[in-house]
């Protein structure tokens, strides 16, 4: 399986602009620009793409081992927040931070982190990054 998103840019990096599109067409030339990277004008990044798909394959993935013993979340919310700092002349993303938190009647605290854990290890995302991967996970209340 292969999927693909593409980007084009046009102009310089301060007063041009990019647009960035996915295959699926969720995201059909979706602007973005150096201020809407570092600054905080409309339009997208690449930090909080990678952040948008670290969560939706965290969940998934989630959610398949929650399946296997046999419960599913009646709500489940997950984010990835994607820090970028100055690295001598470029940038680098220096951490990752995942949270969940799900409402999951029939789970109790011990499985749920367990398995949160494991979806962590194991999702694909989780696995293409080469930083520390903070991560808390919270079961609400029945």
């Amino acid at each position: 399986m292969k999927r693909f998103g593409s980007a084009a840019w046009s102009g310089n990096l301060r007063d041009g602009s990019g647009s960035v599109s996915t295959e699926s067409g969720a995201l059909d030339d979706f602007i973005f620009t150096f201020f809407s990277r570092y600054g905080d004008k409309p339009g997208t990044n690449p930090e909080e793409l990678i952040g948008a798909a670290h969560a939706a394959c965290f969940t998934m993935s989630f959610v398949r081992m929650l399946g296997t013993v046999n419960l599913a979340p009646e709500h489940l919310d997950a984010k990835s927040v994607v820090e970028i700092e100055k690295d001598g002349e470029g940038f680098s993303i220096t951490s990752v931070h995942l949270s969940v938190s799900a409402r999951i009647p029939e789970a109790d605290e011990a499985t749920f982190q367990a398995i949160a854990h494991k979806a962590k290890a194991f999702c694909p995302v989780s696995k293409l990054m080469n930083t520390e991967i903070g991560f808390e996970a919270t079961l609400l209340p029945k």
